[in-house]
C-alpha cells in the first residue's frame, strides 16, 4: 500500500544518514521532515535515536528548531543601527 512503503528500517535510516551526510558536507542546513506513515511504525522508532546519534557524534553540528534558525537569520541580516 501507499502508506507502508516497501523500504526496511535500515534503508530509511541509510536513506536519512546519507541525506545529512551530503548537507553536512556542503555546509548546508539538513532539514529531516518525518512523515508518520514513513516513521510511525513500532519497528522504526529505532530510526531517530540511531539517527541523532549520527548527527550528533560531529562536533561541529548545531542542532536547532526552525525557531533557532528564524532568530540566527534574523540577528545575522539585521540593520545595525547608529
Amino acid at each position: 500500500s501507499a502508506l507502508r512503503p516497501q523500504m526496511s528500517p535500515m534503508a530509511v535510516l541509510d536513506v536519512f544518514r546519507r541525506e545529512f551526510d551530503q548537507a553536512w558536507g556542503e555546509g548546508g542546513l539538513f532539514l529531516l521532515t518525518m512523515h508518520p506513515h514513513v516513521i510511525g511504525h513500532r519497528s522504526r522508532m529505532f530510526i531517530l535515536e540511531e539517527l541523532i546519534a549520527h548527527i550528533t557524534s560531529r562536533s561541529d553540528v548545531w542542532v536547532a528548531t526552525h525557531g533557532d534558525v528564524a532568530r540566527y537569520l534574523k540577528e545575522m541580516t539585521a540593520t545595525p543601527t547608529l
